[in-house]
């Protein structure tokens, strides 16, 4: 573990939101005075969430409405939005199928991509995102695509599951699994635990990875992409990681604390 004062030291904070700032619609106790605390400091947060189901727009809206935070559609790295750059880089022309939410489907779309919902010819990829509006139908045309050609196949990010008020959602590494189990096929994620996150994130705000801070509620896709990504990186313990798992990850976070509120006491001093 590092030094609580290199801690102090840091301005960049990349932030998982769901179980680490705030669960649903309500905000862990101690969120909105950390993000005020890097705001006072003339640092910046980003919020890289694995969560495809919103655009930044979106993102804008609930941490207005829910939350009570006014913050930026740029502020926002979702795995969607990394799946979107990724698909404008290499599919720019091409037709794809994608399994998602009607609101990742059209910030698709509205990017000029070719996005088709059902297995038709000339499909380039599969493309899996977490999905709350899943159906049996989607799984089945995802299935059709993946057996009769031989495209690739994304999944926007490895999460298993989602943290909800009452526990747990399955996310939409849950669903690749389902995808994989019956057609052998195993995707490529495109969202966390990539370095191209950090990376961006350091492009777009100008910060040093000295002084940039990872902090996220999991192991294998938030403490992995600070790693990764070559930054310090903080577990919480408000989500999925618990105490034990520490012990024999191979993820090893620079920084540990329970909640949110802690991390925040911990960089005020």
């Amino acid at each position: 573990m590092k030094t609580l004062e290199a801690l102090k030291q840091k301005k960049l904070f990349l932030f998982d939101i769901d179980g680490t700032l705030a669960v649903g619609d309500t905000l862990y106790e101690g969120s909105a005075d950390l993000l005020k605390y890097i705001d006072d400091i003339g640092g910046k947060s980003y919020f890289i969430t694995n969560n495809s189901t919103k655009s930044g727009k979106d993102y804008v809206e609930k941490f207005r409405n829910a939350f009570h935070l006014e913050t930026t559609a740029d502020q926002f790295v979702t795995s969607g939005y990394m799946t979107l750059r990724f698909l404008k880089t290499h599919y720019a022309k091409q037709k794809i199928y994608v399994l998602g939410t009607a609101s990742f489907v059209e910030e698709l779309k509205k990017n000029d991509l070719n996005v088709v919902e059902t297995a038709e010819d000339n499909i380039a990829c599969v493309v899996v995102a977490y999905d709350s509006e899943l159906t049996y139908n989607k799984l089945t045309e995802a299935c059709k695509v993946l057996f009769t050609t031989d495209v690739p196949f994304y999944g926007t990010n490895p999460d298993l599951r989602c943290p909800i008020d009452f526990g747990f959602i399955p996310d939409c590494g849950s669903i690749c699994d389902m995808i994989t189990a019956t057609t052998d096929k195993k995707p490529q994620y495109l969202g966390k635990p990539s370095k191209e996150v950090v990376e961006l994130c350091l492009k777009l705000s100008g910060f040093t990875p000295e002084e940039t801070l990872v902090v996220g509620d999991r192991l294998y896709t938030d403490i992995a992409c600070g790693i990764n990504g070559g930054v310090d990186t903080c577990v919480v313990f408000t989500g999925e990681a618990t105490p034990e798992d520490i012990k024999d990850t191979p993820y090893q976070p620079d920084y540990v604390f329970e909640t949110i509120k802690e991390l925040y006491e911990a960089c005020r001093g």
